[in-house]
């Protein structure tokens, strides 16, 4: 037993079961099959997840069957408790060594962890051949996000064409990802600080600005709670229209998405780049779509808007890298955990205490010009020559979701 399974037990007891789970997020490896299978049938009955409760009571009974390891990893899987997969499907890879759809399992629970180099060890003590699909593409995406583009290269220039097509969007996907890298390689260090470089190669998203604060106590570029503020936008707004020139890019009209946020953002857009505004279209051609913030808009708009009409460029301000939108933007301003937008509610210190201030309900275009008459913050002069550098593998393909925060790692506050 690990020294944090009897805290994970108080907490189950005392009625939060997801915080129980969630407490051993960074212990869990260490657990007994036994002990593992022990404490999630509790959790299982607690929360009424009946297929995770009869996998873990037949793990109980049976923790050397290497199909009952399997089987508990796969339900943890679709609890979405990734942690307490690894050490079964371990146990079931150690048990049944041959057995390929125990290692698809584990890689995929690292995989929702981020723990790519795990995965990368993990695919590499496969005996024998490993097979091109999945396993080949599995070692060239997660050795790529775990910072190792020349190992990408290698294997995905070895991988052969799949012979069923199920795989082409991932045969396509790891192959931009692996050519944006290589772009993103002739304009930085492309290291474990590089944060818009790798936010290139894995999303085909240029960042524009790098937060400066606690970039040398974990954030390295990322913000965690950001309290915006006009001139930010504005920046962003300006960073967009020198990502347009530098890459040859000629919009002919504003898009704003539907929300209140990117309506506000998108009036600011259009004047700053003096073109109309026209309604959303997901599948205009020639126009820029502006959004605050993604995870504001509709999921099923946001699916439509993975396909790229030609010429189409999506624009998104504040992106949520814990959370990531359903698809990627190709220019994002700020990368960030939490945002309070410029007009919405906030908090304010008056008198040693602390105030609630309302959202803002001036009319959007009279908050459009505010972001207009901001006065912009200096633009990082490595921005422009960065995506001159790119231009041949920037707004190219879908715009699919990417989970991973990739090799540049970033503190998370929850």
């Amino acid at each position: 037993m690990t020294s944090d399974l009897p805290g994970a037990w108080k907490t189950l007891e005392a009625g939060d079961a997801p915080a129980a789970v969630r407490s051993l997020r960074h212990t869990a490896d260490g657990l007994t099959v036994g002990d593992l299978a022990e404490f999630t049938a509790a959790v299982a009955r607690a929360q009424g997840l009946d297929d995770l409760a009869t996998s873990s009571e037949a793990l109980r009974e049976q923790p050397d069957s290497a199909q009952a390891c399997y089987d508990f990893g796969f339900e943890c899987l679709e609890a979405g408790a990734p942690h307490l997969a690894v050490p079964a499907l371990r146990a079931a890879r150690r048990l049944a060594p041959a057995a390929a759809p125990a290692l698809w399992e584990l890689v995929s629970a690292l995989e929702d962890q981020e723990r790519h180099g795990d995965a990368v060890r993990e695919l590499r003590a496969w005996e024998g051949d490993l097979p091109d699909w999945p396993g080949g593409y599995l070692l060239a995406y997660n050795a790529l996000c775990s910072g190792d583009a020349g190992t990408a290269r290698e294997v995905l220039d070895r991988l052969s064409t799949p012979d069923d097509d199920s795989w082409d969007l991932a045969h396509d996907r790891i192959t931009r990802m692996v050519d944006r890298a290589g772009a993103a390689r002739a304009a930085g260090p492309m290291d474990e600080r590089d944060l818009r470089g790798w936010q290139f190669a894995l999303t085909g998203a240029v960042l524009g600005q790098i937060s400066p604060h606690g970039f040398d106590e974990g954030m390295n570029g990322r913000f965690a709670y950001l309290g915006d503020s006009y001139t930010s936008c504005l920046t962003g707004l300006r960073d967009l229209a020198a990502v347009l020139g530098a890459t040859g890019q000629r919009p002919d009209a504003v898009m704003p998405l539907p929300d209140r946020s990117s309506r506000i953002l998108g009036l600011a857009a259009a004047r700053s780049l003096d073109l109309p505004v026209v309604p959303v279209d997901p599948e205009r051609s020639d126009a820029v779509v502006v959004a605050y913030d993604l995870n504001d808009t509709d999921p099923e708009l946001l699916r439509r808007l993975v396909p790229r009409a030609p010429g189409q460029i999506l624009f998104e301000h504040a992106s949520c890298w814990t959370s990531p939108p359903g698809a990627t933007a190709d220019v994002v301003s700020v990368l960030h955990q939490q945002v309070v937008r410029p007009w919405g509610e906030s908090f304010r210190v008056v008198d040693g205490g602390v105030e609630q201030v309302p959202a803002d309900d001036a009319p959007e275009e009279e908050l459009a010009e505010r972001i207009l008459a901001a006065e912009a913050e200096e633009r990082d002069p490595a921005l422009t020559p960065f995506a001159e550098a790119v231009t041949d593998h920037w707004a190219r393909g879908p715009r699919l979701p990417v989970a991973t925060s990739g090799p540049v790692r970033s503190s998370r506050f929850e």
